[in-house]
C-alpha cells in the first residue's frame, strides 16, 4: 500500500488503453494522475511545467520512440522514475532497457495488480523485478559469459555483498538500514559508491555484475523460450 501520495503521468498513443489505465490507477489510494499524453514529445513539453514522481511510458509511439524518450528523461529529470508498459516482451528489447535506469518493465498482458506493484516499488526507490525483468537480467549474464565480457572483479566486503543481496530481495533503503544497522543515507551512499567502483550506472547494472560473480543467485529456475537465441 502506498503510504503517501505519488504523482503519475500516463503516456500511451492508444486512447482506450490509456483511459482504462488512468481509470484503474485513479481508484488506487494515494495515486494522483497529473496528466496524460499520447506521445513522448507531448510528455516532455508537459514535464517542463508539471512535476511528477513516476512516468508510465509505452515503447512504440509516434514522434519519439521509447529508448530516446527514456534517455532524455533520465538526463533532464533524473529524479523521475520510469516504468515501461508495453505489449512487447522481446527479451532482447527488455535487455536494452536494463541499463537505462528504468524501475520496471511491465507487459500489458500482465494482471493490473502487477502494474500497481511496479508503481509501489518505484515509489520506494526499488526496481520491480518481475519474471520478465529477471529473465532479461539472466540473459544479459549469459551473453556476457558467452562473449567473454566478465568484468574485472572488485573486492567487496561482506556488508557490501549483503546490501546487494538485500536489494535483489527488493528491500527498501529503510529495511536495509534496519537490517545492516546503518542510517538510510549511509545505505544510499554505499549504493552509489558500489556503482562507481564497479563501473555501472544503475541498480540493474549492479545486479548484472553480482550475477556474473556469484554474489547473488536467481531465487528460482527460469524457463526461457526454446527458440530464443542470444
Amino acid at each position: 500500500m502506498l503510504t503517501q501520495p505519488v504523482a503519475l503521468s500516463v503516456v500511451d498513443d492508444h486512447s482506450l488503453f490509456r483511459k482504462l489505465l488512468v481509470d484503474f490507477l485513479s481508484k488506487q489510494e494515494n495515486i494522483i494522475i497529473k496528466f496524460e499524453a499520447d506521445n513522448a514529445i507531448d510528455l516532455l513539453n508537459k514535464l517542463k511545467e508539471i512535476q511528477v514522481d513516476i512516468v508510465l511510458l509505452d515503447l512504440f509511439m509516434p514522434k519519439l520512440n521509447g529508448i530516446d524518450a527514456v534517455t532524455i528523461i533520465r538526463n533532464e529529470y533524473p529524479e523521475i522514475k520510469i516504468i515501461i508498459v508495453t505489449l512487447c516482451t522481446d527479451l532482447k528489447i527488455v535487455r536494452g532497457f536494463l541499463n537505462l535506469g528504468i524501475y520496471a518493465y511491465v507487459s500489458k498482458n500482465e494482471d493490473p495488480r502487477s502494474l500497481f506493484q511496479a508503481v509501489l516499488s518505484a515509489s520506494e526507490g526499488r526496481i520491480y523485478r518481475n519474471k520478465l525483468f529477471t529473465e532479461a537480467l539472466y540473459l544479459e549474464k549469459e551473453k556476457a559469459i558467452r562473449n567473454g565480457m566478465k568484468r574485472t572483479e572488485v573486492n567487496l566486503d561482506e556488508r557490501e555483498k549483503k546490501i546487494i543481496q538485500l536489494l535483489w530481495e527488493e528491500k527498501t533503503n529503510k529495511e536495509i538500514a534496519s537490517l545492516i544497522h546503518l542510517s538510510i543515507s549511509s545505505i544510499e551512499k554505499i549504493k552509489q559508491e558500489l556503482k562507481e567502483r564497479i563501473g555501472v550506472k544503475t541498480i540493474a547494472g549492479l545486479f548484472n555484475y553480482a550475477l556474473l560473480h556469484g554474489i547473488i543467485s536467481l531465487q528460482k529456475n527460469l524457463t526461457l523460450p526454446d527458440h530464443y537465441t542470444y
